[in-house]
Protein backbone atom coordinates (compact mmCIF):
# COMPACT_ATOMS: atom_id res chain seq x y z
CA UNK A 1 0.00 0.00 0.00
CA UNK A 2 1.69 3.49 -1.18
CA UNK A 3 2.82 5.59 1.71
CA UNK A 4 0.87 8.48 1.34
CA UNK A 5 -2.70 7.30 0.84
CA UNK A 6 -5.41 9.87 -0.93
CA UNK A 7 -8.71 9.11 -1.49
CA UNK A 8 -11.27 11.21 -2.74
CA UNK A 9 -15.15 11.38 -3.71
CA UNK A 10 -16.28 13.46 -7.03
CA UNK A 11 -19.99 13.64 -6.32
CA UNK A 12 -22.48 15.59 -9.12
CA UNK A 13 -24.18 18.63 -7.53
CA UNK A 14 -27.33 17.47 -9.43
CA UNK A 15 -29.29 16.44 -6.82
CA UNK A 16 -29.70 16.04 -3.14
CA UNK A 17 -26.85 14.60 -1.35
CA UNK A 18 -28.47 11.02 -1.22
CA UNK A 19 -27.27 7.79 0.99
CA UNK A 20 -25.46 6.00 -1.79
CA UNK A 21 -23.59 9.05 -1.96
CA UNK A 22 -23.04 9.25 2.26
CA UNK A 23 -21.87 5.60 2.18
CA UNK A 24 -19.51 6.14 -0.72
CA UNK A 25 -18.05 8.62 1.33
CA UNK A 26 -17.95 7.45 4.66
CA UNK A 27 -15.78 4.37 3.35
CA UNK A 28 -13.26 6.68 1.79
CA UNK A 29 -12.85 8.68 4.82
CA UNK A 30 -13.05 5.77 6.96
CA UNK A 31 -10.15 4.04 4.44
CA UNK A 32 -8.10 7.67 4.86
CA UNK A 33 -8.10 7.87 8.66
CA UNK A 34 -7.26 4.41 9.61
CA UNK A 35 -4.40 4.46 7.24
CA UNK A 36 -3.30 8.43 8.11
CA UNK A 37 -4.14 9.14 4.65
CA UNK A 38 -5.72 12.30 3.31
CA UNK A 39 -9.70 12.36 2.12
CA UNK A 40 -10.65 14.87 -0.31
CA UNK A 41 -13.98 16.44 -1.67
CA UNK A 42 -14.37 17.65 -5.05
CA UNK A 43 -17.34 18.61 -6.94
CA UNK A 44 -17.90 17.10 -10.36
CA UNK A 45 -19.89 20.35 -11.64
CA UNK A 46 -19.28 20.32 -15.73
CA UNK A 47 -23.16 19.51 -16.16
CA UNK A 48 -23.72 23.32 -16.69
CA UNK A 49 -27.39 22.51 -17.24
CA UNK A 50 -28.36 20.27 -14.12
CA UNK A 51 -25.42 21.29 -11.65
CA UNK A 52 -26.70 23.93 -8.88
CA UNK A 53 -24.95 26.05 -6.15
CA UNK A 54 -27.82 24.33 -3.69
CA UNK A 55 -27.20 21.11 -4.28
CA UNK A 56 -23.14 21.16 -3.53
CA UNK A 57 -24.59 23.34 -0.50
CA UNK A 58 -26.63 20.44 0.46
CA UNK A 59 -23.52 17.38 -0.20
CA UNK A 60 -21.62 20.06 2.03
CA UNK A 61 -23.86 20.69 4.57
CA UNK A 62 -24.78 16.74 4.84
CA UNK A 63 -21.01 15.79 5.33
CA UNK A 64 -20.72 18.25 7.93
CA UNK A 65 -24.04 17.08 9.65
CA UNK A 66 -22.72 13.31 9.45
CA UNK A 67 -19.37 13.99 10.75
CA UNK A 68 -17.20 13.80 7.53
CA UNK A 69 -14.72 16.33 7.46
CA UNK A 70 -12.94 16.47 4.56
CA UNK A 71 -9.13 17.51 4.36
CA UNK A 72 -8.97 19.68 0.84
CA UNK A 73 -11.36 20.48 -0.80
CA UNK A 74 -14.72 23.19 -1.25
CA UNK A 75 -14.45 25.66 2.02
CA UNK A 76 -11.20 23.94 3.29
CA UNK A 77 -8.78 24.64 -0.11
CA UNK A 78 -5.36 22.28 -0.18
CA UNK A 79 -2.43 22.86 -2.94
CA UNK A 80 -4.17 20.93 -5.56
CA UNK A 81 -7.14 23.00 -5.90
CA UNK A 82 -9.52 24.57 -7.48
CA UNK A 83 -12.12 21.53 -6.25
CA UNK A 84 -14.76 22.69 -8.52
CA UNK A 85 -14.20 21.03 -11.66
CA UNK A 86 -15.62 23.97 -14.08
CA UNK A 87 -12.99 25.93 -12.11
CA UNK A 88 -10.34 23.38 -13.92
CA UNK A 89 -11.08 23.41 -17.31
CA UNK A 90 -7.56 25.34 -18.39
CA UNK A 91 -6.59 21.75 -16.70
CA UNK A 92 -8.17 19.55 -18.94
CA UNK A 93 -7.46 21.35 -22.20
CA UNK A 94 -4.12 21.03 -22.03
CA UNK A 95 -4.57 16.96 -22.12
CA UNK A 96 -7.36 17.64 -24.73
CA UNK A 97 -5.01 19.02 -26.80
CA UNK A 98 -2.25 16.21 -26.04
CA UNK A 99 -4.46 13.18 -26.79
CA UNK A 100 -5.89 15.22 -29.64
CA UNK A 101 -1.99 16.08 -31.17
CA UNK A 102 -0.68 12.23 -30.58
CA UNK A 103 -3.80 10.79 -32.68
CA UNK A 104 -5.01 9.21 -29.38
CA UNK A 105 -8.62 11.58 -29.71
CA UNK A 106 -10.47 12.52 -32.78
CA UNK A 107 -13.06 14.82 -33.62
CA UNK A 108 -16.42 13.65 -34.47
CA UNK A 109 -19.16 15.48 -36.33
CA UNK A 110 -21.79 12.70 -36.85
CA UNK A 111 -24.91 13.97 -36.16
CA UNK A 112 -27.38 12.57 -33.13
CA UNK A 113 -30.12 11.13 -35.55
CA UNK A 114 -26.72 9.89 -37.58
CA UNK A 115 -26.02 7.71 -34.51
CA UNK A 116 -29.53 6.85 -33.89
CA UNK A 117 -29.49 5.15 -37.12
CA UNK A 118 -26.59 3.51 -36.63
CA UNK A 119 -27.53 2.08 -33.56
CA UNK A 120 -30.93 0.68 -34.54
CA UNK A 121 -28.66 -1.07 -37.64
CA UNK A 122 -26.67 -3.25 -35.36
CA UNK A 123 -29.43 -3.87 -32.78
CA UNK A 124 -30.78 -5.47 -35.76
CA UNK A 125 -28.03 -7.43 -36.19
CA UNK A 126 -27.88 -8.53 -32.82
CA UNK A 127 -24.59 -6.75 -32.08
CA UNK A 128 -24.44 -4.57 -29.11
CA UNK A 129 -24.20 -0.90 -29.71
CA UNK A 130 -21.20 0.86 -30.05
CA UNK A 131 -20.11 3.74 -32.22
CA UNK A 132 -18.31 2.65 -35.78
CA UNK A 133 -15.91 4.82 -35.75
CA UNK A 134 -16.98 6.47 -38.74
CA UNK A 135 -15.22 9.88 -38.01
CA UNK A 136 -11.90 8.43 -37.21
CA UNK A 137 -9.76 8.85 -39.86
CA UNK A 138 -11.21 11.74 -41.58
CA UNK A 139 -9.02 13.37 -43.86
CA UNK A 140 -8.31 17.32 -43.87
CA UNK A 141 -10.47 18.11 -46.28
CA UNK A 142 -13.61 16.37 -44.48
CA UNK A 143 -12.66 17.60 -41.73
CA UNK A 144 -12.36 21.26 -43.59
CA UNK A 145 -15.99 20.69 -45.17
CA UNK A 146 -17.86 19.38 -42.01
CA UNK A 147 -15.91 23.19 -40.37
CA UNK A 148 -17.53 24.76 -43.46
CA UNK A 149 -20.77 23.15 -43.22
CA UNK A 150 -21.04 24.53 -39.36
CA UNK A 151 -21.51 20.83 -37.68
CA UNK A 152 -20.56 20.39 -33.83
CA UNK A 153 -18.22 17.82 -32.89
CA UNK A 154 -17.96 16.17 -29.75
CA UNK A 155 -13.76 14.73 -29.38
CA UNK A 156 -13.83 10.98 -28.75
CA UNK A 157 -11.09 8.54 -27.84
CA UNK A 158 -9.70 6.11 -29.70
CA UNK A 159 -10.09 2.35 -28.53
CA UNK A 160 -8.26 -0.57 -29.66
CA UNK A 161 -9.52 -3.93 -29.39
CA UNK A 162 -7.49 -5.57 -25.79
CA UNK A 163 -8.43 -6.49 -22.63
CA UNK A 164 -8.53 -4.24 -20.00
CA UNK A 165 -7.36 -5.76 -16.66
CA UNK A 166 -8.86 -4.16 -13.34
CA UNK A 167 -6.87 -5.51 -10.21
CA UNK A 168 -9.95 -4.41 -7.79
CA UNK A 169 -9.60 -4.42 -4.38
CA UNK A 170 -13.08 -5.31 -3.26
CA UNK A 171 -13.92 -7.58 -6.54
CA UNK A 172 -10.39 -8.63 -7.08
CA UNK A 173 -9.65 -9.02 -11.14
CA UNK A 174 -12.31 -7.95 -13.54
CA UNK A 175 -11.32 -8.14 -17.26
CA UNK A 176 -13.13 -6.12 -19.80
CA UNK A 177 -12.48 -6.37 -24.04
CA UNK A 178 -12.73 -2.99 -24.94
CA UNK A 179 -13.38 -3.93 -28.48
CA UNK A 180 -16.47 -3.65 -27.34
CA UNK A 181 -17.02 -0.40 -25.97
CA UNK A 182 -16.57 1.72 -28.95
CA UNK A 183 -14.50 5.15 -29.46
CA UNK A 184 -16.10 6.81 -26.32
CA UNK A 185 -16.89 10.54 -25.54
CA UNK A 186 -14.66 12.53 -23.78
CA UNK A 187 -16.08 16.17 -24.59
CA UNK A 188 -19.17 16.86 -25.35
CA UNK A 189 -20.86 19.50 -28.39
CA UNK A 190 -20.50 22.29 -25.87
CA UNK A 191 -16.50 21.81 -24.67
CA UNK A 192 -17.40 20.19 -21.69
CA UNK A 193 -15.18 17.62 -20.78
CA UNK A 194 -17.10 14.42 -19.28
CA UNK A 195 -16.60 13.04 -15.63
CA UNK A 196 -14.38 9.91 -16.97
CA UNK A 197 -12.25 12.14 -18.88
CA UNK A 198 -12.14 15.22 -15.94
CA UNK A 199 -11.78 12.46 -12.87
CA UNK A 200 -8.79 10.71 -14.98
CA UNK A 201 -6.63 14.33 -15.06
CA UNK A 202 -7.88 14.94 -11.50
CA UNK A 203 -7.49 12.02 -9.95
CA UNK A 204 -3.29 12.50 -11.43
CA UNK A 205 -3.34 16.10 -10.80
CA UNK A 206 -4.38 15.55 -6.86
CA UNK A 207 -2.52 12.22 -6.41
CA UNK A 208 -4.92 10.13 -5.78
CA UNK A 209 -3.64 6.89 -4.83
CA UNK A 210 -6.94 4.54 -4.54
CA UNK A 211 -10.66 5.25 -5.82
CA UNK A 212 -13.32 3.81 -3.76
CA UNK A 213 -16.93 4.05 -5.23
CA UNK A 214 -20.40 2.04 -6.10
CA UNK A 215 -19.84 -0.48 -8.80
CA UNK A 216 -21.95 0.90 -11.26
CA UNK A 217 -18.94 2.71 -12.15
CA UNK A 218 -16.79 -0.84 -13.04
CA UNK A 219 -16.88 -0.07 -16.85
CA UNK A 220 -15.66 3.49 -16.15
CA UNK A 221 -12.70 2.31 -14.25
CA UNK A 222 -11.22 -0.42 -18.03
CA UNK A 223 -12.19 3.81 -19.74
CA UNK A 224 -10.22 5.92 -16.99
CA UNK A 225 -7.30 3.01 -17.45
CA UNK A 226 -7.00 3.22 -21.02
CA UNK A 227 -6.66 7.28 -20.61
CA UNK A 228 -4.36 6.97 -17.99
CA UNK A 229 -2.64 4.73 -20.35
CA UNK A 230 -2.18 7.13 -23.18
CA UNK A 231 -1.11 9.98 -21.30
CA UNK A 232 1.56 8.03 -19.30
CA UNK A 233 -0.13 8.49 -15.95
CA UNK A 234 -0.06 6.14 -12.97
CA UNK A 235 -3.84 4.30 -12.93
CA UNK A 236 -4.75 4.55 -8.73
CA UNK A 237 -6.02 1.69 -7.23
CA UNK A 238 -9.65 0.94 -7.32
CA UNK A 239 -12.14 -0.38 -5.49
CA UNK A 240 -16.00 -0.59 -6.37
CA UNK A 241 -18.60 -1.15 -3.83
CA UNK A 242 -21.82 -3.37 -3.56
CA UNK A 243 -24.78 -1.74 -4.76
CA UNK A 244 -27.55 -0.98 -2.34
CA UNK A 245 -30.95 -2.90 -2.40
CA UNK A 246 -34.28 -2.01 -1.25
CA UNK A 247 -35.75 -5.29 1.13
CA UNK A 248 -37.58 -6.41 -2.98
CA UNK A 249 -33.90 -6.69 -4.09
CA UNK A 250 -34.62 -3.57 -6.30
CA UNK A 251 -32.38 -0.88 -6.96
CA UNK A 252 -32.39 1.93 -4.82
CA UNK A 253 -34.45 5.06 -7.12
CA UNK A 254 -33.54 8.75 -6.23
CA UNK A 255 -36.77 9.05 -7.34
CA UNK A 256 -39.07 6.01 -5.94
CA UNK A 257 -37.23 5.86 -2.75
CA UNK A 258 -36.34 7.48 0.83
CA UNK A 259 -32.63 8.61 -0.40
CA UNK A 260 -31.66 12.15 0.61
CA UNK A 261 -30.00 12.76 3.27
CA UNK A 262 -31.18 16.11 4.21
CA UNK A 263 -34.77 15.66 3.81
CA UNK A 264 -35.90 11.88 4.67
CA UNK A 265 -33.47 10.95 7.22
CA UNK A 266 -32.30 14.55 9.29
CA UNK A 267 -35.59 16.13 8.56
CA UNK A 268 -37.17 13.29 9.89
CA UNK A 269 -34.97 13.04 13.24
CA UNK A 270 -32.47 10.62 12.83
CA UNK A 271 -29.28 10.62 14.31
CA UNK A 272 -25.91 11.44 12.26
CA UNK A 273 -24.07 8.82 14.59
CA UNK A 274 -27.25 6.22 13.80
CA UNK A 275 -26.80 6.94 10.10
CA UNK A 276 -23.02 6.27 9.75
CA UNK A 277 -23.36 3.02 12.28
CA UNK A 278 -26.28 2.07 9.71
CA UNK A 279 -24.47 2.82 6.65
CA UNK A 280 -20.81 1.14 7.02
CA UNK A 281 -22.84 -2.18 7.99
CA UNK A 282 -24.13 -1.79 3.96
CA UNK A 283 -21.30 -3.38 2.57
CA UNK A 284 -18.64 -3.45 5.75
CA UNK A 285 -18.58 -6.16 8.26
CA UNK A 286 -16.19 -6.24 11.83
CA UNK A 287 -16.33 -10.18 11.56
CA UNK A 288 -17.78 -9.85 14.73
CA UNK A 289 -21.11 -9.72 16.28
CA UNK A 290 -20.74 -6.14 16.91
CA UNK A 291 -23.93 -3.70 15.99
CA UNK A 292 -22.84 -0.47 17.64
CA UNK A 293 -19.74 1.43 16.60
CA UNK A 294 -18.80 5.54 17.03
CA UNK A 295 -16.81 6.93 14.60
CA UNK A 296 -13.84 6.14 16.01
CA UNK A 297 -13.78 2.88 16.70
CA UNK A 298 -14.79 2.28 13.16
CA UNK A 299 -11.99 4.30 12.04
CA UNK A 300 -9.27 1.55 14.49
CA UNK A 301 -11.44 -1.48 12.86
CA UNK A 302 -12.32 -0.65 8.83
CA UNK A 303 -9.93 -2.70 6.77
CA UNK A 304 -11.15 -2.63 2.92
CA UNK A 305 -11.00 -6.51 2.66
CA UNK A 306 -13.94 -6.78 5.14
CA UNK A 307 -15.58 -4.77 2.43
CA UNK A 308 -18.25 -7.54 0.80
CA UNK A 309 -18.98 -7.90 -2.68
CA UNK A 310 -22.78 -8.78 -2.66
CA UNK A 311 -25.40 -6.54 -2.50
CA UNK A 312 -26.35 -4.81 0.13
CA UNK A 313 -30.37 -4.63 1.69
CA UNK A 314 -31.70 -1.27 2.88
CA UNK A 315 -33.82 -2.32 5.93
CA UNK A 316 -35.76 0.60 7.21
CA UNK A 317 -36.76 -0.99 10.18
CA UNK A 318 -32.84 -1.60 11.44
CA UNK A 319 -32.48 2.11 11.04
CA UNK A 320 -35.19 3.07 13.11
CA UNK A 321 -34.12 0.43 15.32
CA UNK A 322 -30.55 2.20 15.60
CA UNK A 323 -31.43 5.27 16.18
CA UNK A 324 -33.92 4.90 18.35
CA UNK A 325 -30.84 3.06 20.38
CA UNK A 326 -28.60 5.95 19.79
CA UNK A 327 -31.37 8.25 21.30
CA UNK A 328 -32.23 6.35 24.43
CA UNK A 329 -28.21 6.05 24.99
CA UNK A 330 -27.27 10.13 24.56
CA UNK A 331 -27.00 12.72 27.01
CA UNK A 332 -30.74 14.17 28.16
CA UNK A 333 -29.86 17.32 27.29
CA UNK A 334 -28.55 16.88 24.11
CA UNK A 335 -31.97 14.81 23.30
CA UNK A 336 -33.71 18.10 24.40
CA UNK A 337 -32.01 20.60 22.20
CA UNK A 338 -32.41 18.43 19.30
CA UNK A 339 -36.01 17.58 19.82
CA UNK A 340 -36.90 21.50 20.12
CA UNK A 341 -36.31 22.14 16.18
CA UNK A 342 -39.15 19.16 15.75
CA UNK A 343 -41.84 21.20 17.94
CA UNK A 344 -43.22 23.23 15.70
CA UNK A 345 -46.25 24.45 17.66
CA UNK A 346 -44.96 28.82 18.49
CA UNK A 347 -47.57 28.50 21.74
CA UNK A 348 -45.69 24.92 22.51
CA UNK A 349 -42.02 26.53 21.65
CA UNK A 350 -42.84 29.35 24.36
CA UNK A 351 -43.87 27.20 27.13
CA UNK A 352 -41.18 25.16 26.87
CA UNK A 353 -38.68 28.42 26.88
CA UNK A 354 -40.30 29.54 30.07
CA UNK A 355 -39.73 26.41 31.91
CA UNK A 356 -36.87 24.44 30.53
CA UNK A 357 -36.20 22.53 33.52
CA UNK A 358 -40.26 21.23 33.25
CA UNK A 359 -38.84 20.23 29.49
CA UNK A 360 -36.60 18.46 30.71
CA UNK A 361 -38.48 16.22 33.02
CA UNK A 362 -40.81 15.88 30.37
CA UNK A 363 -37.80 14.39 27.63
CA UNK A 364 -36.62 11.91 30.44
CA UNK A 365 -39.74 10.35 30.27
CA UNK A 366 -40.42 10.16 26.96
CA UNK A 367 -36.59 9.44 25.60
CA UNK A 368 -36.96 5.71 25.79
CA UNK A 369 -40.43 6.01 23.36
CA UNK A 370 -38.32 8.20 20.64
CA UNK A 371 -37.67 6.51 17.78
CA UNK A 372 -37.11 9.88 15.63
CA UNK A 373 -36.56 13.10 17.12
CA UNK A 374 -39.62 13.74 15.32
CA UNK A 375 -41.61 11.43 17.44
CA UNK A 376 -41.54 14.28 20.21
CA UNK A 377 -44.65 16.08 19.10
CA UNK A 378 -47.16 13.31 19.76
CA UNK A 379 -45.46 12.02 22.85
CA UNK A 380 -44.99 15.79 24.58
CA UNK A 381 -48.10 17.26 23.55
CA UNK A 382 -50.51 16.09 26.22
CA UNK A 383 -47.77 17.11 28.78
CA UNK A 384 -49.29 21.00 27.70
CA UNK A 385 -52.36 20.04 26.44
CA UNK A 386 -55.52 19.24 28.05
CA UNK A 387 -55.78 15.15 25.96
CA UNK A 388 -58.77 14.16 24.37
CA UNK A 389 -59.75 10.84 24.33
CA UNK A 390 -62.87 8.40 23.82
CA UNK A 391 -64.28 7.04 27.17
CA UNK A 392 -63.77 3.55 26.01
CA UNK A 393 -59.81 3.98 26.35
CA UNK A 394 -60.53 5.06 30.16
CA UNK A 395 -61.50 0.96 30.40
CA UNK A 396 -58.75 -1.69 30.88
CA UNK A 397 -59.23 -4.66 30.02
CA UNK A 398 -61.44 -6.89 32.20
CA UNK A 399 -62.99 -4.38 33.08
CA UNK A 400 -66.27 -2.55 32.47
CA UNK A 401 -67.30 1.23 32.99
CA UNK A 402 -68.95 0.62 36.18
CA UNK A 403 -65.69 -0.54 38.32
CA UNK A 404 -63.76 2.76 35.87
CA UNK A 405 -65.68 5.01 37.70
CA UNK A 406 -65.32 3.58 41.28
CA UNK A 407 -61.51 3.29 40.06
CA UNK A 408 -61.21 7.00 39.10
CA UNK A 409 -63.43 8.34 42.29
CA UNK A 410 -61.04 5.79 44.80
CA UNK A 411 -57.80 7.69 42.67
CA UNK A 412 -59.94 10.95 43.01
CA UNK A 413 -60.24 11.10 46.75
CA UNK A 414 -56.52 9.24 47.12
CA UNK A 415 -55.07 11.97 45.70
CA UNK A 416 -56.59 14.76 46.99
CA UNK A 417 -55.33 13.71 49.89
CA UNK A 418 -51.52 13.79 49.27
CA UNK A 419 -49.39 17.08 49.44
CA UNK A 420 -46.36 15.49 48.11
CA UNK A 421 -46.77 14.03 44.46
CA UNK A 422 -43.74 11.81 44.66
CA UNK A 423 -43.21 8.75 42.63
CA UNK A 424 -42.75 7.11 46.19
CA UNK A 425 -45.67 8.30 47.87
CA UNK A 426 -48.05 7.87 44.76
CA UNK A 427 -47.25 4.41 43.98
CA UNK A 428 -47.73 3.60 48.02
CA UNK A 429 -51.23 5.30 48.42
CA UNK A 430 -52.63 4.16 45.16
CA UNK A 431 -52.00 0.58 45.75
CA UNK A 432 -53.65 0.46 49.12
CA UNK A 433 -56.25 2.62 47.89
CA UNK A 434 -57.33 0.05 45.30
CA UNK A 435 -56.51 -3.20 47.16
CA UNK A 436 -58.83 -1.29 50.40
CA UNK A 437 -61.66 -0.89 47.18
CA UNK A 438 -61.29 -4.53 45.71
CA UNK A 439 -59.89 -3.42 42.76
CA UNK A 440 -57.12 -4.96 40.62
CA UNK A 441 -53.90 -2.56 40.59
CA UNK A 442 -54.59 -2.64 36.99
CA UNK A 443 -57.75 -1.41 36.67
CA UNK A 444 -56.96 1.80 39.02
CA UNK A 445 -53.85 2.40 37.43
CA UNK A 446 -55.03 2.23 33.45
CA UNK A 447 -57.74 4.72 34.00
CA UNK A 448 -55.54 7.28 35.80
CA UNK A 449 -53.28 7.10 33.62
CA UNK A 450 -55.21 7.31 29.93
CA UNK A 451 -56.64 10.22 32.43
CA UNK A 452 -53.39 12.31 32.85
CA UNK A 453 -52.07 10.93 29.04
CA UNK A 454 -55.08 10.49 26.87
CA UNK A 455 -53.10 7.50 25.79
CA UNK A 456 -52.98 3.66 25.64
CA UNK A 457 -49.11 4.05 25.32
CA UNK A 458 -47.58 6.66 28.15
CA UNK A 459 -44.56 6.96 30.59
CA UNK A 460 -45.78 5.59 34.01
CA UNK A 461 -48.68 6.74 35.99
CA UNK A 462 -46.81 7.29 38.99
CA UNK A 463 -43.84 9.19 36.79
CA UNK A 464 -46.90 11.22 35.11
CA UNK A 465 -48.09 12.31 39.02
CA UNK A 466 -45.43 13.60 39.57
CA UNK A 467 -44.72 16.04 36.67
CA UNK A 468 -48.42 17.47 36.56
CA UNK A 469 -48.80 17.72 40.52
CA UNK A 470 -51.66 17.90 42.44
CA UNK A 471 -53.57 21.03 40.40
CA UNK A 472 -53.58 19.39 37.35
CA UNK A 473 -53.76 15.80 37.72
CA UNK A 474 -56.83 16.08 39.71
CA UNK A 475 -58.42 18.14 36.73
CA UNK A 476 -57.50 15.68 34.41
CA UNK A 477 -58.86 12.69 36.94
CA UNK A 478 -62.38 14.86 37.59
CA UNK A 479 -62.60 15.64 33.49
CA UNK A 480 -62.17 11.68 33.36
CA UNK A 481 -64.75 11.13 35.88
CA UNK A 482 -67.17 13.38 34.12
CA UNK A 483 -66.43 11.29 30.46
CA UNK A 484 -66.86 7.80 31.87
CA UNK A 485 -70.12 8.93 34.06
CA UNK A 486 -71.49 10.24 30.42
CA UNK A 487 -71.54 6.88 28.95
CA UNK A 488 -74.04 6.02 31.56
CA UNK A 489 -76.83 8.81 30.33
Amino acid sequence: MPDNIRVRIAPSPTGKFHLGTARTALFNYLFAKRNNGSFILRMEDTDAERSQDQFAKDIIDGLLWLGIGWDEGPEVGGEFGPYYQKERLDKYQVYIDQLLESGAAYKCYCTPEELSVEREKQQKQGLAPKYSGKCRNLSDEQHQQYERDGRTFVIRFKVDPQKVVIDDLIRGKVEYDAGLMGDFVIVRTDGMPLFVFTNTIDDYLMKISHVLRGEEHLPNAAKQILLAEALNFMNPQFGHLPLILNADRSKMSKRKNPVSVTDDYRAKGYLPEALINFLVLLGWSSGTDQEIFSMQELIQEFQIDRVGKSPSIFDPEKLLWMNGYYIRNSDLGKIAHLTQEFITDKELQKEIESDVQRYLQVIALVQDRLKTLADVKSLITFFYRKPEYPASLLIARKSDKQRTEKALTVAERTLREIDQYSVDVTEVSLRKAAQAAELKDGELLWSVRVALSGSEASPGVFELLEIFGKDESLQRIETALKIIKSLRE
